[in-house]
């Protein structure tokens, strides 16, 4: 358990990303689960949805970035 909480510590984008594309991706698969999908279809949409999740956590990190930037001035 300590080896999580060192790696979300060290490395708290990647942890961010990793659940917020999960949460997406189920949030996905519950929404679009009686539509009809084939799977190569879903898996381009899974793709595309994790991908997303991890634009998401980068552009976040910008404001992190430049509160960062800030505070050294």
């Amino acid at each position: 358990m300590s080896g999580l909480i060192t790696f979300v510590k060290r490395h708290p984008q990647l942890t961010a990303w990793f659940a917020l594309a999960i949460g997406m991706v189920v949030i996905l698969v519950l929404s679009a689960r009686n539509v009809g999908l084939e799977p190569g279809q879903w898996a381009a949409l899974v793709i595309a949805t994790i991908a997303l999740a991890g634009l998401c956590v980068w552009i976040v990190g910008w404001e992190e970035e430049e509160t960062a930037d800030d505070g050294t001035e």
